[in-house]
């Protein structure tokens, strides 16, 4: 199979990339007055401003004809069908089904379809039976606070969703979450809660994971000790695909709600993951947060890719990354809502393209996945943004600001979105040695001293970002910006050629954590390097001096 960096498309646009990158983008706008509106896109409830970009039309043009050599559509096609797209694991990925309007899609010959309906209707049952107070505690009382025990998507999806959906809440639950092994969180948690009044959810698709299964473990002795032996049955559920592994720690088969192979853990929010938003928000909260998601879903598989939202930003962040050699993204939101979101991103991005094998067994000789990282916004103007303005390199930035926000003062709303143009606006810009000079010269300054001190306020400008622009948060709109990011990542990986599903190399330190472990519980002998081994007498040296 021919490489994508030997192709003409590849060549082209390196090309290309020599011709423009010398070149303004404030040049741009001065000549066409009608930038934005042609590189800025409407979906529904969401524009894609992409209009701060090294880009022109002929660029969009070169990066399309790139998708269409890669065969991007052909794998569009292949991951809604449901082949198996992770082929490492020989699985599908179907994420996308748990929100589907399709009455019928078949994995290994059977009609998966009755089965999502059947869970999800499960979940809106449960869910009603506690917010209703139904659903009692050992003791009689009624759940008043969710503690959802997972690590990874198992926890950073409902961590991220019940934060930003906080607003639509029909209930007085409150939702807490462990996923350190770092006994200070948990405990951080119990001191908050009381047992009598308490739901469990073990969020484990392996229910082998050993920081959730370590910390479950602890709660059920610890409520056992608080309520007796026979409590644990009325405050546990499980989500997990291993449902003989849940019973068998003690889950009552009526309360382990299911996962299938077939769901990655970073993309699992819309499954029985999604429990603490559900008993949160309510289950009709939850159907608009899925056909949010659906809605994109349809977006990407039918609009062409010159208007594809998630191919869009797929295509610009390759352009960066291997044409630019900036391998590396910022989220900005500018919502307290969305504080979460930079996290779940990180994960969802780096954890599915951070690989250096192609489908075909090669090492790939071109960078992929970007580092992701960010902040809320005017958080992040006082801690990183002037390395985004005058560091060596430029980051490209996704700006995420939301017109309308719940119970907002318009003067800190106005501030708040404000505050994200002008920031975005900066970085494009940037401000010349001549106009700093000017600036100076103008409030007083010698020329000698304005001449120096022209240079440290001299910013280079030219440096891209998006704009996605919600006009609120709601559920539907949440849904359907966290399903553009998800196939966004999917592009980057088709046309990267890697496996954007599979996750060996945290399997890895997993393989290895049980040698460690011997050596520390039971002074077993273990071949280790002189570091490791030298760090962990140290350790037992620390201990044993305590």
């Amino acid at each position: 199979m021919k490489k994508i960096t030997d192709s003409a498309q590849w060549n082209a646009l390196q090309l290309h990339q020599k011709q423009i990158s010398h070149q303004r983008m404030q040049d741009w706008f001065d000549e066409n007055p009608q930038r934005f509106a042609q590189f800025s896109i409407q979906f529904e409830n969401l524009l894609f401003d992409f209009s701060k970009n090294l880009i022109t039309s002929e660029t969009i043009g070169l990066l399309c004809d790139l998708a269409h050599q890669s065969n991007l559509k052909s794998k569009i096609q292949a991951l809604f069908r449901g082949d198996s797209v992770n082929s490492t694991e020989n699985r599908p990925v179907l994420h996308s089904a748990l929100r589907s309007t399709s009455s019928s899609l078949s994995v290994n010959n059977k009609n998966i379809m009755p089965d999502i309906h059947l869970a999800l209707k499960k979940m809106g049952e449960f869910s009603e039976k506690i917010r209703n107070k139904i659903w009692l505690g050992a003791t009689g009382k009624a759940i008043t606070d969710i503690v959802n025990i997972g690590i990874g998507g198992s926890h950073l999806g409902p961590l991220l969703t019940t934060h930003a959906l906080k607003e639509f809440s029909i209930s007085s639950l409150r939702c807490h979450f462990v996923s350190n092994i770092d006994s200070a969180h948990l405990q951080e948690v119990l001191d908050q809660i009381d047992p009598e009044s308490t739901l469990f959810i073990i969020s484990s698709k392996s229910f082998s994971t050993i920081e959730t299964l370590t910390n479950a473990t602890t709660i059920k002795t610890w409520l056992q000790k608080k309520l007796g032996e026979q409590s644990f049955a009325q405050h546990f559920v499980a989500v997990t695909a291993a449902r003989n592994k849940a019973i068998a720690f003690g889950i009552p088969e009526l309360q382990i709600f299911p996962l299938w192979e077939w769901v990655g853990g970073r993309y699992s929010i819309w499954s029985a993951v999604g429990l603490p938003l559900i008993m949160m928000v309510g289950i009709d909260h939850f159907l608009d947060f899925l056909s949010g998601a659906n809605a994109m879903d349809v977006h990407f598989q039918q609009t062409e890719f010159s208007k594809n939202i998630p191919v869009l930003m797929a295509l610009i962040g390759i352009w960066y990354i291997n044409f630019f050699d900036s391998n590396r993204h910022v989220i900005l939101p500018y919502s307290h809502a969305l504080n979460y979101f930079p996290l779940y991103l990180q994960q969802a991005d780096m954890e599915s393209n951070g690989k250096t094998i192609s489908l075909t067994g090669s090492s790939v000789d071109y960078p992929t996945g970007p580092a992701v990282w960010g902040e809320q916004g005017c958080n992040g103007q006082h801690a990183f943004f002037q390395s985004l303005h005058q560091g060596y390199t430029f980051t490209p930035a996704d700006f995420i600001l939301i017109a309308e926000s719940h119970n907002a003062a318009t003067q800190h709303q106005n501030i708040l979105v404000g505050s994200g143009l002008s920031q975005a606006q900066a970085l494009m810009q940037g401000k010349s040695y001549d106009t700093a000079l000017k600036d100076l010269l103008d409030s007083g300054i010698s020329e000698p001293a304005a001449k120096e001190l022209a240079l440290h306020k001299a910013i280079p400008g030219n440096r891209p970002s998006n704009t996605l622009f919600l006009n609120s948060l709601t559920p539907y709109n949440l849904g359907a910006l966290i399903a553009l990011y998800e196939h966004k990542i999917f592009v980057q990986g088709s046309l990267w050629n890697i496996n954007s599903f599979d996750q060996w190399g945290v399997e890895l330190g997993k393989e290895l954590l049980p040698g460690i472990l011997s050596c520390l519980d039971n002074n077993e002998a273990v071949n280790l390097d002189s570091s490791t081994q030298g760090l962990l007498n140290y350790y037992k040296s620390c201990g044993s001096s305590l």
